[in-house]
């Protein structure tokens, strides 16, 4: 019997006019499918696109390995006569096409991993820039053409944005969840139960939370939230892209960060950084005992994932300090109870 694969994704998708896929949507991948499945899809170009063919016969070995609603989709697709591609990634090992780098977008996004919980090195150089419109995904060079056409019908082609990232919501909607702006939410974004992303927070892929959570501010590729934690309105979490290297940044557990701040070190549980202050690895910190005075001085990158912690600065002399904080903040239980 052939041993169970990493991953497997049977897709459809867009490709330009050069045959070449823009993006694939998989709604139903499996992490660490069975050793039928993996027995079932083994052989199959993770590039190319299927044929008619190749989906009759992929629906009667899915049928076959126990995947009824994998064949089913595998029929659906076939009779549609939409590109299709079908994924196995037998390692976790990096992306080297675009449908397998959407394939591992999804699986974040499906709660099937955690971010960092698969290898997305080199997913930059694999995605290509698209516009992302009403009528799809379009290639650029072919975004010309396309918007003359649709002048020509009296109608507009609408592009919301250029990225090499779709919004999530156009491929996920996970559980429990609110969103109040879907294009501040790629794809590649990992949503706990219990997450509510406000119209100015903002969730990059190979991200996300553990939920419940409020979040009002900015969670920057490569950063996790922890439950319970609550990132005020325009905070900003310094991501392994933004100049944090490769210090993961984390935030723990019924953690507040205020408006407007942010962090550059990773948080333990129950800490709050005061509204305005950025905290990053080198920033300098007082250290203050019971009584509120200073007892050394050390550089932010020493308090890393410490919990109880509480960064406010100083407002007569504009000193950044820190105590142990006792009163871990607590969500409100009523903004997370229908979602």
């Amino acid at each position: 019997m052939t041993d169970s694969a990493f991953a497997f994704g049977l897709g459809v998708g867009t490709l330009n006019a050069k045959g070449e896929w823009l993006e694939v949507y998989f709604p139903q991948p499996v992490l660490a499918p069975s050793a039928e499945l993996t027995a079932a899809t083994s052989g199959l170009d993770s590039a190319s696109p299927l044929t008619a063919d190749d989906l009759r016969a992929l629906a009667e070995k899915l049928t076959d390995a126990g995947e009824p609603e994998l064949a089913a989709f595998a029929s659906r697709v076939r009779d549609s006569g939409r590109p299709a591609v079908a994924v196995l990634l037998g390692d976790d090992t990096p992306p080297t096409s675009v449908p397998e780098g959407y394939l591992k977008l999804h699986l974040l996004s499906h709660r099937l991993v955690k971010p960092h919980g698969t290898d997305l090195s080199g997913l930059f150089g694999v995605l290509p820039n698209v516009a992302w419109t009403n009528e799809g995904a379009i290639d650029l060079a072919e975004l010309p053409e396309r918007q003359l056409n649709a002048r020509l019908r009296g109608e507009l082609l609408e592009v919301s944005c250029v990225d090499k990232f779709p919004k999530m919501t156009n491929y996920v909607v996970p559980t429990g969840v609110r969103i109040a702006h879907t294009a501040r939410v790629r794809l590649g974004a990992h949503l706990g139960e219990g997450t509510t992303i406000m119209h100015e927070g903002f969730v990059n892929f190979n991200a996300g939370t553990d939920g419940p959570g409020m979040i009002e501010g900015r969670i920057s590729a490569g950063v996790m939230v922890g439950e319970g934690s609550d990132l005020g309105g325009g905070c900003s979490t310094m991501g392994t892209l933004s100049g944090g290297g490769d210090i993961v940044i984390a935030v723990g557990r019924e953690c507040l960060i205020g408006a407007n701040a942010g962090i550059g070190i990773p948080l333990g549980d129950r800490c709050t950084v005061e509204a305005g202050l950025f905290i990053t690895a080198g920033t300098k910190v007082s250290m203050l005992d019971a009584d509120g005075q200073a007892v050394e001085s050390v550089k932010a990158r020493d308090l890393a994932g410490k919990s109880d912690l509480l960064f406010r600065r100083n407002s007569a002399n504009g000193a950044v300090e820190c105590l142990t904080n006792r009163s871990a903040i607590e969500l409100n239980e009523e903004l997370h109870a229908h979602n």
